[in-house]
């Protein structure tokens, strides 16, 4: 019995992470679609910086890439969104490679946009 216990507990909290509700998609949701910059500014002239998500590419710092799919994740914030991009690498020897581009809705004009949590930028929405 005080085996079973434990064993029990253990088992109900980790099937909770095992429900995360991951939904995959085959491009860029409508709503995250279009070009973003760091500001207002950045948005009228030539931006390297600047960002444009279309559905099934993205411009960007990473270069110009193709979305081969995006998983949704939900959190307490909104939907947490990772894309994976296959882009041309500059390397001679691998004609491609991959990268995964982590997006979140902020608000209905900005997005935080980076390769991990830990270097999100923010962007706003370009007219």
């Amino acid at each position: 019995m005080r085996i079973a216990i434990p064993l029990v507990l253990s088992i109900a909290i980790s099937s909770q992470a095992a429900i995360a509700d991951i939904k995959r998609h085959a491009s860029i949701p409508e709503a995250l679609q279009g070009s973003w910059a760091t500001s207002a500014d950045a948005c009228k002239i030539a931006d390297k910086s600047a960002v444009a998500l279309a559905a099934k590419t993205y411009a960007g710092p990473a270069g110009n890439c193709t979305v081969m799919w995006v998983s949704e994740t939900p959190s307490p914030h909104g939907a947490l969104y990772s894309a994976r991009l296959r882009c041309p690498n500059e390397d001679a020897q691998q004609q491609w490679s991959e990268t995964n581009l982590v997006i979140r809705s902020d608000d209905t004009n900005q997005i935080s946009v980076g390769p991990d949590f830990g270097s999100l930028k923010t962007y706003q929405r370009c007219p």
